[in-house]
């Protein structure tokens, strides 16, 4: 009688030391925002220019891959649901009819100006669409939720979210000294209609004063839940080419919007959403960076970065002249 040989049991594959990796940047990431001159930044974009560095620094261990698979997969998902916390249907409405009309206009006119544009400047569709999505909503959240659906490259993603910190961190400088004879309302109204992350819209509003500050913070959680309509758009789209799934986190996001909107929902929790969604977009930005090679990175050229900018400057023109314009009414 021969013996049956019993086959090796597989290797268990751990996430844990690619999460571990990945909590230890995003550790760094908002204690380096302590330091003079860097607090204006989110800590998302800290978290991914830090797992760049250290992916073409150190090299990124194998191990680590199964991690920041759950990272950018699981936990970025996890923390565009928990962002639809921050806000709810009545902040929306307190920007009034033009408001919403202005940041309705500017944002999907710039989506589809920068398709545009991306197309006549030889871009590639899907890094267009990135930098499409970033600049008309909320920079580097929008740029994740974007690439959810339509699943570009990691250098697709580290390259869009370049281009919206870049000319996003311009706009902040450049708006207080263009917008110093607005009043505090249109002045908030344009920063929150059209500079790209939140962080920098709350840092251009504090140079108009707090009632700046006020609305442009309002304009721009406004606009971030506009983040759900354009997404289930772009997957329709992207879908049609046979490669993109049903968008379910956004329904999530709808879900955790509606859910706030109820006023059932305890300040603490509301509270904690904010820096637990930070956390959790981070960690998907961070394993993003660790898998982003700068070779590749730096071999798309300045098209892209050329794109950015004219988007940017289109959407800064265009809310502009509709705050002016509803001004005068």
């Amino acid at each position: 009688m021969t013996a049956t040989a019993v086959p090796a049991a597989e290797p268990r594959i751990s996430i844990w030391p690619g999460v571990s990796l990945v909590a230890a940047i995003v550790a760094a990431a908002f204690a380096v925002r302590i330091l003079p001159g860097v607090s204006m930044f989110s800590p998302l974009i800290i978290a991914i220019v830090i797992g760049v560095v250290v992916r073409n620094t150190y090299g990124l261990p194998a191990g680590a891959v199964p991690g920041l698979a759950f990272s950018l997969r699981r936990l970025l998902r996890a923390g565009i649901v928990t962002l639809g916390l921050q806000l709810t249907l009545g902040q929306v409405l307190s920007v009034g009819g033009m408001g919403l009309a202005t940041i309705l206009i500017g944002l999907f006119a710039t989506y589809f100006f920068t398709l545009a544009a991306g197309h006549w400047l030889g871009v590639e569709a899907g890094l267009t669409r990135l930098i499409a999505t970033g600049t008309s909503i909320c920079g580097a959240s929008a740029v994740l939720a974007a690439n959810a659906v339509g699943r570009e490259s990691d250098e697709d993603v580290a390259y869009a979210i370049a281009s919206v910190t870049i000319f996003g961190t311009l706009a902040m400088v450049l708006y207080p000294v263009v917008g110093q004879s607005m009043s505090a309302h249109n002045y908030g109204l344009w920063a929150g209609a059209s500079i790209h992350e939140v962080a920098q819209v709350v840092a251009a509003g504090a140079q108009g004063g707090p009632e700046a500050t006020a609305f442009a913070t309002i304009a721009k959680l406004t606009r971030v839940a506009l983040l759900a309509p354009l997404i289930l758009i772009m997957a329709r789209h992207v879908g049609s080419s046979g490669r993109a799934p049903f968008p379910w986190f956004v329904i999530g996001f709808i879900a955790m919007v509606g859910l706030a909107s109820t006023g059932y929902v305890p300040e603490f929790v509301t509270k904690a959403s904010g820096p637990i969604t930070q956390v959790l977009l981070a960690m998907g930005l961070a394993a993003m960076g660790l898998q982003t090679d700068v070779g590749r990175l730096r071999a798309k050229g300045v098209r892209p970065l050329a794109l950015g900018l004219v988007a940017s400057l289109f959407i800064a023109g265009v809310t502009f002249v509709l705050v002016m314009g509803a001004s005068l009414f």
